[in-house]
């Protein structure tokens, strides 16, 4: 599943006008993912690989005027349709790429990724980025709006056992990453898993 940068960005790039409208029935999932993350106000917060920012109002609402929200993604046409959709309103947008965050060590409370993991080209350094920028005791939320059985089907495949967002898999992934994962749910209409930085390796 993992892709080179000039892979995800003609993927995504040629697809980001339209991203939205192909899939409109996503943000109650999205709200719903970012209220069960437990962001609290002024958590400092990443959108990790944010597209065109659907996540960012939900983020906005959690970490509220005194919390920082960041967008991060690698496609400029992504984060065209992000301006475009209004969501730089909600948060600052980087074009950059997540496996190297022009961002200072445990900066931040929080990191949120949707869809991202599947994109990653090198998802256990990429992971012990993401934990590099928070600090110990953030927290980490790995999601999908539908889950691993309903996007394979998409796709005209079924769930294979070496698919790193298995629950045996991912959790031994998060583990050698910098993570510990706390909860993990992959159900028809969404896949969620949560993780915390240690506060003691």
């Amino acid at each position: 599943m993992s892709e080179d940068r000039t892979h995800v960005q003609e993927f995504f790039g040629a697809r980001a006008a339209d991203w939205d409208r192909k899939f409109p029935g996503d943000g109650p999932a999205f709200a719903t993912a970012v209220a069960e993350f437990g962001l609290r106000p002024g958590d400092r917060v990443l959108d990790a690989g944010c597209g065109t920012g659907r996540a960012m109002t939900a983020l906005r609402a959690a970490v509220g005027p005194t919390g920082t929200v960041l967008g991060a993604d690698l496609t400029p046409q992504m984060l065209a349709a992000a301006r475009q959709a209004g969501r730089d309103a909600e948060g600052a947008l980087l074009l950059t790429d997540v496996a190297r965050l022009p961002l200072r060590d445990e900066v931040l409370d929080a990191v949120f990724a949707a869809g991202l993991i599947a994109h990653l080209p090198d998802p256990g350094a990429n992971l012990r980025e993401l934990a590099r920028v928070v600090r110990p005791g953030g927290r980490l939320a790995l999601f999908h709006p539908i889950g691993r059985t309903a996007l394979a089907a998409r796709h005209g495949r079924q769930p294979t056992p070496d698919d790193m967002r298995a629950e045996h898999n991912l959790g031994p992934l998060l583990s050698g990453s910098g993570w510990h994962m706390t909860s993990y749910a992959d159900e028809d209409d969404r896949f969620l898993a949560l993780a915390v930085r240690p506060r003691h390796p």
